[in-house]
C-alpha cells in the first residue's frame, strides 16, 4: 500500500489515521466503502480546481484504495459542486467510484448494499448540536447495513460525534482507535 504515502501532506492532519484505517480494512478484506461528505477541493483562478488538504482528501485516498483492493467507493454529498470537484480529482479511478448528490441520511437509508467501511464526514461542525444530531441520523440509517467486521470512521471528534459514538457503543461496536480528530469503531476487535 505504498501509494497511500503520497497523501501525506503537512496540512493533511488526518493522514496517519486514514492510513491506519485503510490498513485494517485491507487486512479484513473490506471492499465496499461509503463516505458522506466528499472531498470538496477549492477553486483557483475561477476554472482550475485545486486540492484542499485541510479537508483530508478522503475521497482521493478511498478511490485509490478501492482500485488497489478491487473494491468500490460510494461518495455522497449534498453539494453538486463538491461532487463535480471530486469527480475531477478521482477520474483516474472512475470505474471504482460512484457519486451521489443527495442528502446523506436518505442516501444511507436507500443504499442497497452492506457497508464494509463507513466514513461519516458530512454537515460542517460549526453548530455542534446540529452536526451531532445529523451524524446520529446517519449512523441510525446505516446500522443495519454494517457487518460484524465493518469499520465506522467518525470525523470531527467532539464537533459531530456527541451522539453517534454513544449509539455505536450501545449497538455493540468497540472504539478501536482514536485521534484528536477522528474515532474508529468496529464490532470485532483487531
Amino acid at each position: 500500500m505504498n501509494f497511500i504515502d503520497k497523501y501525506k501532506h503537512k496540512k493533511n492532519i488526518r493522514f496517519e489515521f486514514f492510513k491506519k484505517t485503510l490498513e485494517i480494512a485491507k487486512n479484513r478484506d473490506l471492499k465496499i466503502i461509503v463516505e458522506t461528505g466528499t472531498s470538496r477541493g477549492k477553486n483557483k483562478f475561477f476554472f482550475f480546481k485545486k486540492f484542499n488538504w485541510k479537508d483530508g482528501m478522503s475521497t482521493l485516498m478511498f478511490s485509490e484504495f478501492a482500485n488497489f483492493i478491487q473494491g468500490e467507493l460510494h461518495s455522497c454529498d449534498i453539494s453538486k459542486e463538491n461532487i463535480e470537484n471530486a469527480i475531477i480529482f478521482t477520474k483516474k479511478f472512475k470505474d471504482k467510484v460512484n457519486f451521489y448528490v443527495k442528502d446523506s441520511v436518505i442516501f444511507l437509508k436507500d443504499f442497497p448494499k452492506n457497508i464494509d467501511l463507513l466514513y461519516l464526514d458530512s454537515f460542517d461542525g460549526h453548530n455542534v448540536e446540529l452536526a451531532s444530531k445529523h451524524q446520529l441520523k446517519e449512523i441510525e440509517a446505516s446500522i443495519d447495513k454494517l457487518k460484524d467486521n465493518s469499520l465506522v470512521l467518525l470525523d470531527d471528534k467532539g464537533a459531530k460525534t456527541l451522539y453517534s459514538s454513544e449509539f455505536l457503543i450501545k449497538n455493540n461496536f468497540n472504539l478501536i482507535h482514536e485521534s484528536n480528530n477522528q474515532l474508529l469503531f468496529s464490532r470485532s476487535l483487531i
